[in-house]
């Protein structure tokens, strides 16, 4: 670890009682309780092979890798993140959490080079190379109405939440990382790239795809993106799940698991 993060990061502490960085501690929790919660995150941490490696794509501060780590302190964790500020608090904690994870500040798509990022400061978390305001607005609101949360609340809430700036960001290919950190077979590949999904898929080499025993993902089903990503774990040889939290109904949101069992 170089450091602890700078100005504007703060930090969470967990249920468990761990203190993690973070931009919003707010959004962090929310976070964590979908990483903690019974769905596809959790199971894929149960089911890592205990020496595997794991790729987290869009790692986001590393909550998802913190938790996979904890269940498999053997696992080797390469994490990438590429805003900025979010990789401060991704590199802190995974010094603090994760034994020998890697930090990497990159995006990954379906080619590497640069791009840019639509960066969200106040909801870091759906900043994204496809950033989408009016759709995020709308996301946002039927999560919070879906937790009860009253109208006029919702417009204070949402108001400027999503004003973004955009800013060149590194990027990388899954093929690429295996590459670059000698990688033989990764056991989980963990995607979370807000409409990036697919992009992270297309850079995977046809060389690579049998070397990937199962992916976990957060899929946004606009222009069939979710049957598209489906059909590309499918066609690799992987068996294929879909849910929706019940938090996230009428959104687009998913989570996907596909695995070679």
């Amino acid at each position: 670890m170089t450091g602890l993060p700078t100005v504007g990061r703060r930090q969470l502490r967990l249920p468990d009682g761990r203190l993690v960085w973070c931009t919003r501690p707010g959004e962090a929790s929310l976070m964590w309780r979908e990483v903690s919660g019974d769905g596809f995150y959790r199971r894929a941490a149960r089911q890592l092979r205990p020496d595997g490696v794991m790729f987290d794509i869009g790692a986001n501060v590393g909550l998802v890798s913190i938790a996979v780590a904890a269940a498999n302190p053997d696992v080797r964790i390469i994490a990438a993140e590429p805003v900025p500020d979010t990789f401060e608090c991704l590199l802190a904690n995974l010094g603090q959490y994760v034994l020998g994870g890697v930090a990497v500040r990159t995006a990954v798509a379906a080619t590497a080079g640069a791009q840019p990022l639509t960066y969200y400061p106040d909801a870091p978390g759906n900043s994204s190379l496809y950033a989408d305001r009016q759709a995020d607005d709308a996301l946002t609101r039927t999560f919070m109405r879906n937790g009860s949360v009253d109208e006029e609340s919702i417009d204070l809430l949402i108001g400027g939440l999503h004003e973004g700036r955009t800013i060149e960001v590194p990027v990388t290919t899954v093929s690429g990382l295996f590459r670059e950190y000698g990688v033989e077979r990764v056991a989980l590949l963990k995607v979370d790239v807000e409409r990036a999904e697919l992009d992270v898929l297309r850079g995977i080499e046809a060389a690579d795809w049998p070397r990937i025993d199962a992916v976990v993902a957060e899929v946004h089903d606009e222009q069939g993106r979710l049957a598209e990503f489906c059909d590309l774990l499918a066609a690799a040889g992987m068996s294929v799940e879909t849910r929706q939290d019940p938090s996230l109904g009428g959104t687009e949101l998913y989570e996907v698991y596909g695995d070679r069992s």
